[in-house]
């Protein structure tokens, strides 16, 4: 197995003062290991007390026991946020402990989609959001004349989630919203004390350092916040890491490679979105599949591993591994190296995310181990995939350079799914929009929505003159 090479050099930055560039070492940041909080943190959220009378959104008939998890899924109609269901579903079937309650579900248009989830779920008092108030009046007309259908409450618009993450009766925020979007809300469920099952990689890649801030705040004042990893590879390193998070010395992601792995470059220069969203293992959204493609999503995971286990880049390494059976691996300073398995079905690391410490009888089936494995570990390809080397990069300086990244991403990725730039063009279009802004290195909230907006002006900007 060969490690990915980390690249030092500072990215070079053009139409900027000096004092603005991406410095050539690490920038000092506060420290954060959630680890270490997570593996300490007593009760759990299946036995963690709940009063029974608190101030909420229409909250005051329901029947909070001690034994209850309220759970508001934020992107429920995502692949996560419906695998998140199905787990939910599970739990509510079979956790003799803990009555799991769907306290809120949030769509952004899918008005079709949500209904049908929540009558599977048979969750007559959860509160809606919906992003669009056209959504949300279609949801009330559609189901103003059925009177033997419970009646939902519904909010609208980008303030309702953040509404719905401060909660008092919620106790569990899964944050799957796609994108800088679910930004405030998941950072709202931090400062106000809520267990995070986090799959919005994007929060820690934009504000790595105001959740690692806000956290340290939590730890002072014991509000009981804490984040747990929904990304397969980052809970593979969870698991790993737990019982000697003092002794690591290398976290090493695995990655499929995506559908391009044994491609040319020129073979990607052509490629066709039809193409780059057909990934060999995972069932994703169009978003996260074209990451996968580009490998930007293992760019993102290497930030958000940064961040999340309080490590430098240095310590982070990428490997190829096809089949998605290795999640991650963890190696250890006496040298020997532990891996997390299982199936490629993302309801495992959900359902530990919302049960931790306890380990349950899981939905996701188990691994055959009546047949022959054959796994594979390969080198990762910095020339065909760049976008790794942004990642390294990204997290090594930190500051205003995440944002700027993942901004670019999206808004690249849009174009690219809309026919007006090429596959390859994606991963360039990011390393000139970062190399265009002034990089801070302790930018504040506001700054970095307003680097954001920027990012993805930019981005349009170099994509319309490259045609």
């Amino acid at each position: 197995m060969v490690g990915i090479v980390h690249h030092s050099d500072p990215l070079t930055v053009s139409h900027q003062s000096t004092a603005n560039r991406i410095p050539s070492q690490p920038i000092t940041r506060p420290h954060f290991s959630p680890v270490s909080t997570i593996a300490t943190v007593t009760p759990s959220p299946a036995n963690r007390p709940t009063s029974t009378a608190r101030d909420s959104l229409s909250a005051g008939d329901l029947d909070l026991q001690r034994t209850s998890c309220n759970v508001a899924v934020l992107g429920a109609t995502g692949s996560i946020g419906t695998a998140t269901l199905d787990v939910l579903k599970h739990l509510q079937a079979t956790d003799s402990q803990c009555d799991w309650r769907l306290w809120a579900a949030s769509g952004h248009t899918n008005v079709d989609k949500l209904a049908r989830e929540l009558v599977a779920m048979g969750s007559p008092d959860t509160r809606l959001v919906m992003s669009e108030p056209e959504a949300a009046a279609c949801w009330q007309s559609a189901h103003a004349e059925r009177d033997s259908e419970p009646k939902h409450q519904v909010l609208t618009g980008p303030d309702a989630l953040v509404k719905v993450a401060s909660e008092p009766a919620v106790d569990t925020v899964v944050a799957a919203i796609v994108g800088r979007a679910g930004l405030e809300s998941t950072l709202a469920a931090i400062e106000h004390g809520k267990r995070v099952a986090l799959a919005n990689k994007e929060t820690l890649v934009v504000a790595g350092s105001l959740v690692a801030e806000s956290l340290n705040e939590g730890r002072k004042s014991a509000s009981g916040a804490e984040i747990l990893p929904v990304d397969s590879e980052h809970s593979a390193i969870f698991q790993c890491i737990a019982s000697h998070p003092s002794a690591v010395k290398k976290l090493i992601l695995t990655a499929s490679g995506g559908p391009f792995r044994e491609a040319t470059v020129q073979q990607m220069r052509d490629a066709t979105p039809e193409s780059a969203l057909a990934h060999p293992t995972w069932d994703m959204g169009r978003k996260i599949s074209i990451d996968s493609a580009t490998m930007m999503n293992k760019a993102l995971e290497i930030i958000e591993a940064r961040w999340l286990f309080d490590l430098p880049a240095e310590a982070i390494e990428v490997v190829v591994h096809p089949q998605s059976i290795i999640h991650s691996m963890v190696e250890f300073t006496d040298g020997s190296v532990i891996a997390q398995l299982s199936p490629p079905d993302m309801r495992m690391p959900i359902q530990l995310a919302l049960t931790h410490p306890r380990r349950l009888p899981g939905i996701a089936p188990s691994l055959d181990r009546a047949q022959r494995w054959d796994l594979q570990l390969m080198p990762a390809d910095l020339e065909r995939f760049p976008a790794l080397r942004l990642g390294f990069e990204v997290a090594r300086v930190g500051g205003t350079a995440g944002a700027v990244v993942n901004a670019a991403n999206e808004c690249a990725v849009a174009l690219f799914l809309d026919g007006q730039i090429r596959f390859t063009d994606i991963a360039q279009v990011c390393q000139t929009v970062l190399n265009h802004h002034n990089f801070e290195s302790t930018p504040t909230l506001s700054r970095l929505l307003e680097l954001d907006r920027w990012a993805r002006d930019e981005a349009q900007r170099c994509c319309a003159a490259s045609t």
